[in-house]
Order: structure tokens, then sequence, then C-alpha cells
């Protein structure tokens, strides 16, 4: 079989980034990240897309350009169907279509949500990667989803626990400007909660039924904590900050860790991976090691390249596509809403 080559657009929030893919290996993965959001404490929609608008045509150049390859050898052009923001989707999803009329190629489309969890199944040049045996159980955290999903395949995964209302991602932001901490803060309260107590401080755990989660609780629980503080002693943040870091993401790690248990007894299954934005956090990844340990778990943590949204993913999951020629029509439109 000749080469199968991925040329990959991810374009779902506030990143551009393409990737090509050959035969499951990344050649390369440009990400261009927007960091005018910054000053709005979250992404803006409008500005993203706008930003995807100019990024996308140089960092897919760079791409292809880094990877070695040339244009006629790339096989089909994947990319980020949806979940994501309607504007940022429609840039990429208008590249793929264009590019793959002009190349004369198929088109793949992907659920972001999918590729991240495949990135478990990237492979290296460099080193042999050890890749979750079917079914596998995946906790799947970012700043817009926080789920348990059971991949039985490559192609076939079930939700089994979902949010009820919050992310775990959104709560480390809105509580990370809660203590005036720049976005996105996820990234900045793991480096402070380094030094910090994790049991200084208690932040009351909601209580959701079955495998499901919650945190807008936990999220409100904090500003009332925050606010009553303030009043007594209004440097109380700026004294206490890397405790409350440290308290407060131990509490959401606890949270994550304490479904997943659930989940793996509920389901038998052993084989436990994570995936998403918030899979970068060192507190999770070594609570997750500690955890396998304990509970005899075969453990799979992705390179921390992979835990943001990349284009990588998206061509790991278009090449499982490829092997079985499930093509996308020209006629396809971006989902915005998740359609797992």
């Amino acid at each position: 079989m000749d080469n199968i080559t991925i040329l990959a657009i991810e374009s779902s929030c506030d990143d551009t980034s393409a990737s090509v893919v050959r035969d499951g290996y990344v050649l390369s993965n440009i990400i261009s990240s927007q960091d005018i959001h910054a000053a709005y404490g979250g992404v803006v929609p409008e500005l993203s897309s706008r930003a995807h608008q100019v990024n996308i045509i140089p960092v897919v150049d760079i791409a292809i350009k880094n990877s070695g390859i040339e244009k006629e050898e790339i096989s089909a052009v994947a990319f980020t169907r949806g979940p994501g923001l309607m504007g940022s989707l429609l840039v990429g999803t208008s590249f793929a279509k264009g590019f793959a009329i002009a190349r004369h190629i198929p088109l793949i489309e992907v659920n972001h949500l999918h590729a991240h969890i495949l990135v478990h199944f990237i492979k290296d040049y460099n080193r042999e990667v050890k890749v979750p045996a079917f079914p596998f159980l995946c906790l799947l955290v970012s700043g817009g989803h926080t789920q348990l999903i059971v991949a039985k395949d490559h192609y076939t995964m079930d939700i089994i626990g979902n949010t009820i209302d919050d992310a775990a991602g959104e709560a480390f932001d809105k509580c990370g400007k809660i203590m005036g901490l720049p976005y996105p803060a996820g990234p900045v309260i793991d480096k402070l909660a380094s030094e910090g107590d994790k049991n200084a401080f208690r932040f009351t755990k909601p209580s959701v039924r079955g495998l499901n989660f919650s945190f807008s609780g936990l999220k409100t629980g904090f500003l009332y904590f925050v606010r009553d503080r303030l009043k007594e002693n209004p440097d109380f943040i700026n004294k206490n900050l890397p405790d409350l870091c440290a308290s407060l993401q131990h509490t959401i790690i606890s949270i994550l860790i304490d479904k997943l248990v659930k989940a793996s007894a509920a389901t038998g299954i052993g084989e436990i991976c994570i995936a998403g934005g918030v899979s970068a956090n060192s507190g999770l990844r070594n609570a997750l090691i500690d955890e396998g340990r304990k509970r005899q778990w075969n453990v799979y943590i992705p390179d921390l390249v992979y835990t943001t949204d990349n284009a990588a993913m998206i061509g790991i999951a278009g090449y499982y596509k490829y092997l079985k020629s499930d093509f996308a029509s020209l006629n396809i439109t971006p989902l915005a809403n998740n359609y797992f």
C-alpha cells in the first residue's frame, strides 16, 4: 500500500493549526495562537474567526514545507467539523474543501473530541509508543468539556459521564479570574499550586449522582469564600495565592479522579487514558499515575504538545477514517454543538 498522507486542519476555537500525518506518524504540527483574547478574559468569537482567516494559509504552507513532502503526495485533507465556535469552524471547513477540490483528493470530517482521544495512537519515529487496548476508558477534560468516554474502537465511542453545567477547565479559568490571574488561568494555577499547601483550604465538592460532573457549585462557592475573606483582609488573595491555587486544584482533581474510579469499577475497564487541555495539568497527571499504581490500571497520558488543540490529533483521526474510506461530501457543514 502506498503511504497515506493526511493534511489536517484544526480551527475549532482560537488556535489555527495545520499538520501533516503520514501512516500515523506526525511529520509536522504547526500552531498559531491568538494572544489578543487575554485582554478580554476569554475567547471573543468574532476576533477568533478573523484571526483564523489571516493565519490559515501561512500555517498550512509552513506545515507542508516542514513535513518535507510535496503537495502532490497528500492523500486527503482532514478538518475539524465540530464542536467549536461556528465562525472559527467555517474558516477551517472552507479551506479544507477548497484544498480537496483543487487537489482532487478526499475530504475527511473529524469530531474534535474523538481526535483528542485518538492522540494516544500517534506514532513516534524515535521511540516505541504504548497504546491503549480496546475497550479503554478516557477522561476527556478541557475548557469546554468534561466527559468520561468508553472507546470500543477507533471509531465507536460512548459517553458514560458528562458535566451537567461547567467544565473543569472553565472552573479553573473562572476561579483564576476571581483571584486576578490572567487568561487562561489553568497553567498559572498549576504553577502556583506547586508552591502551596493543597490542604490549606477546603472547598465543597458537588454531590452528583452517577458518573456525571458539576463544577458550577464549586465555582460559586469559591467566589463566596474569597469574597468573605477579602472583607476580613483586603490582602487575603496576595498573601494566600499559592495555597488558594493548590487547594482549588486539589479539589478539582479529586472530583475528576473520584468519578474515574467509579467509572472503572462500573465498566470493569482498567485501561485508563486522559485527554484534552486540562490533561496538561501536572497535578492531574501525577494523581492519575498514583491512582493507577494503587488500582493496577494501565495508564496512558498524552505528550504535552498533544493536550491542547492541535492539528496532529485531527490528522491521526483522519488517518483511521481514511483506512475505512470514511470520506465526507463537499456539501458538509460545520457543527458548533457536540455531535458525539
